[in-house]
């Protein structure tokens, strides 16, 4: 979905649960990719893009950043990182037609390869998620009525997947590029949340051939409302968002299903306003937004753990130290603390 203002909040009083940090570039950060080495997040390597053309990235679990540069870039959007250890990655960026693109580095990003670039003007990368380098699905707005699906499926070459069986977009329906989360891969499971005049759920059990769709309880009904993120585990779906046009109202922002998608019940205590992505960590569900983020162990009831303003969120497995991103190059590393609301 189309690009949105950005909501700047001053990093302060974000509390012993994040380790903010600075990646040296003075960017919107939307992406962001963990690989963890050992469970104890040492050799960590942190990979994150955002506006301006940046792409950064720390071998060093965090201590420190490089900026890693695309040839004539600087005019993208990179929304969307996905890394499978320190010099193999695939960056996208976002926006109408040829904005939309997916480059690849296999050398630590001394080399990129331009590997998709978007043709028709309607044509909008919102996500691109990777199960591993072979087998990768990146989510366009609607084309011609219906979402397009990309598939790669050696690490080289991108295709769209067949839209026979697509469920037709309702008016003014997208998806949304705010985390390159709003698109799950499972095996041959995918995913896929939307906004605007419906919160919508779309799922494929065979790679995209056969489609069913159902609404969520997810706030929808204008163009800067919907579902932002999904976390997909197994059949318990989190799907998180709301307004981002009005960022601190909690309403009907957070929702779980427990059976794939086929059912959903709204939070009982939601986040405290519009989130934009939401991940994993060892004792439950992480929540980020522009006014705070929250924890969860059953996506049903959400607890602030602080004000800091973030984009997306990475969780590495295996791992236990999760990583947000966000406005003016900002970093920061999740810091379990659930011992201490015990």
């Amino acid at each position: 979905m189309r690009t949105f203002p950005i909501l700047l909040t001053v990093l302060s009083s974000v509390g012993p649960w994040w380790a903010i940090q600075e990646s040296g570039v003075d960017s919107n950060l939307r992406g962001v990719c963990v690989v963890a080495e050992s469970s104890a997040g040492e050799g960590m390597t942190i990979w994150a893009s955002g506006s301006r053309g940046a792409v950064v990235r720390s071998t060093d679990s965090g201590r420190t950043w490089k900026r890693l540069r695309i040839p004539e870039t600087e005019s993208l959007d990179f929304r969307g990182v996905q890394a499978f250890n320190a010099q193999t990655a695939y960056v996208m960026s976002s926006g109408e037609g040829a904005q939309s693109r997916i480059y690849k580095t296999t050398d630590g990003g001394e080399h990129w390869k331009l590997q998709y670039e978007g043709g028709q003007k309607d044509f909008f990368l919102d996500a691109l998620i990777c199960n591993d380098e072979k087998h990768c699905v990146a989510l366009s707005d609607p084309v011609d009525g219906k979402f397009v699906i990309l598939a790669n499926t050696d690490g080289e070459h991108w295709a769209e997947l067949p839209r026979e069986n697509m469920p037709a977009a309702l008016p003014k329906e997208g998806a949304f590029a705010a985390s390159n989360s709003s698109l799950c891969l499972d095996g041959e499971d995918i995913y896929f949340g939307t906004g605007g005049p419906a919160a919508r759920f779309f799922a494929s059990h065979d790679f995209g051939r056969t489609w069913i769709v159902g609404v969520t309880p997810i706030m929808s009904g204008n163009a800067s409302s919907g579902i932002f993120s999904l976390l997909c585990d197994g059949t318990t779906i989190v799907a998180v968002g709301g307004d981002y046009q009005d960022p601190a109202r909690a309403y009907k922002n957070a929702a779980v299903s427990r059976d794939g998608g086929k059912s959903w019940e709204l939070a009982m205590q939601l986040p405290g306003g519009y989130r934009s992505a939401v991940g994993k960590y060892n004792g439950g569900f992480v929540a980020v937004g522009p006014t705070g983020s929250e924890i969860s162990a059953d996506g049903v009831r959400w607890k602030s753990i602080g004000k800091g303003n973030f984009n997306a969120y990475a969780f590495p497995f295996p791992g236990n130290i999760g990583w947000a991103v966000g406005p003016q190059g900002s970093v920061a590393k999740f810091v379990d603390q659930t011992k201490y609301l015990l």
